[in-house]
């Protein structure tokens, strides 16, 4: 790769992905230190018997921590 260019991200909004520890769906995405960052909304599992707590867990991950499902 030539300097100053940028590879294009291997994932797109809206995309499944999972990684070590679950699956979600990318919500945003950053090309930071020389390499593409996410923002992934986790899946929810099954509802608890007491209801949900809270919104769905968002996590940060590079590029090379997700894989397309």
């Amino acid at each position: 790769m030539d300097k100053g260019s940028i590879e294009l991200p291997s994932f797109y909004r809206a995309q499944h992905v999972s990684f070590l520890g679950g699956e979600g769906s990318v919500k945003s995405f950053n090309y930071e230190a020389e390499a593409w960052v996410y923002i992934v909304e986790m899946s929810l599992g099954p509802e608890p018997d007491f209801g949900r707590v809270g919104g769905e867990t968002t996590i940060v991950l590079s590029e090379t921590d997700s894989y397309a499902v």
